[in-house]
């Protein structure tokens, strides 16, 4: 039998493993704190565990981690990664500093399978959903390059991919980044974008995770021609989902809201984007369309962006304008393709 890949493991189904062959299941915590917050791979390194049984490990663990292939820097600071996952596929990370935030951008799948016309990720194809092992090293290996002082802040699932097509992968890698024996890392600094697959938001809910909704759009025509899932779950079964998760959740729902030249920029989309939303709790953040090779859309002057936001800010929204990092090496939002 093949040594487990540990990256995949959660901490119950490592105490499980262990149980099942014999061991102490309080082992399996001590082996999480060696790789997690020391970060030993060397078995025969984890001094509090007897020798015969630590040479026994690797035969049920192992720990392989992807490799880094590049590594591009903006002029902004954002640092944009390209992981290769050991069978020719590859994903892209990205690291976005701001004030007081190190927020890692990951990816849950290579390729994304819902087509939105506005983002380079949807041109890939899906080609296979991430392990928890493969979700969970990404923030590994981009951690044990930060300088000693930095520290990831946040985490975002907004990479490639769309997280909610991947439940199993993604939620099993929040229980290990949020496991206090192994990176405990706050749930509340976590947060899930979806482009709204509304049945499976209350699985956001349950996680106890952040939920941004990508909208960008006010009105069920436009909003299926940028994306064609919302054929599926369109608008108005979305804000109920949405809204289901504020009251159970207490959190607000971010709403993102891509601002595309002639499309979505009119200061009657800013108004009946806020008649849309003004009755659940939430944010809108409002995101100039930023383009890619062969893009199909334009971005919008900055003058109608700021008017877009003064609209909707008049109206009594909670709005922020988002201006996105990492433009320059093709690493802000909807631009990344691995």
């Amino acid at each position: 039998m093949l040594p487990r890949n540990f990256f995949d493991q959660t901490l119950n189904e490592l105490q499980c493993m262990l149980h099942g062959k014999g061991k102490e299941a309080y082992r399996a915590g001590q082996i999480y704190k060696w790789a997690y917050q020391k970060s030993v791979y060397d078995f025969s390194l984890m001094t509090n565990i007897s020798k015969s049984f630590r040479a026994e490990l690797p035969q049920l663990l192992n720990f392989p981690l992807p490799k880094i292939k590049k590594r591009d820097q903006s002029q902004d600071g954002t640092q944009k990664f390209l992981i290769e996952l050991g069978d020719n596929m590859t994903v892209e990370s990205v690291l976005i500093p701001s004030e007081g935030r190190l927020t890692l951008c990951t990816s849950s799948e290579v390729g994304c399978n819902f087509g939105c016309n506005f983002c380079f990720t949807a041109k890939k194809l899906m080609k296979r959903r991430l392990t928890a092992g493969e979700i969970v090293a990404q923030y590994l290996l981009i951690s044990n390059l930060l300088k000693k002082e930095e520290r990831i802040s946040n985490i975002v699932f907004m990479g490639m991919g769309e997280p909610l097509d991947n439940p199993d992968g993604v939620f099993r890698a929040i229980e290990i980044f949020t496991c206090d024996q192994g990176i405990g890392f706050p749930r509340k600094k976590i947060t899930i974008s979806t482009v709204g697959i509304s049945r499976l938001i209350p699985k956001v809910t349950e996680a106890r995770v952040g939920l941004t909704v990508s909208l960008n759009g006010v009105n069920d025509t436009v909003r299926s021609r940028l994306m064609p899932i919302n054929k599926r779950w369109p608008i108005t079964g979305l804000m109920d989902a949405c809204r289901r998760h504020t009251q159970i959740s207490g959190d607000k729902v971010t709403l993102s809201y891509v601002i595309i030249k002639g499309l979505t920029d009119s200061l009657q989309d800013a108004k009946e984007l806020f008649l849309l939303t003004r009755h659940i709790p939430c944010k809108i953040n409002i995101i100039p369309y930023n383009p890619f090779p062969g893009s199909p859309f334009e971005r919008p002057s900055e003058e109608r962006v700021m008017e877009f936001h003064k609209q909707l800010q008049d109206l009594g929204a909670q709005v922020l304008y988002r201006r996105s990092k990492g433009a320059d090496i093709l690493a802000a939002c909807g631009q990344l393709s691995g």
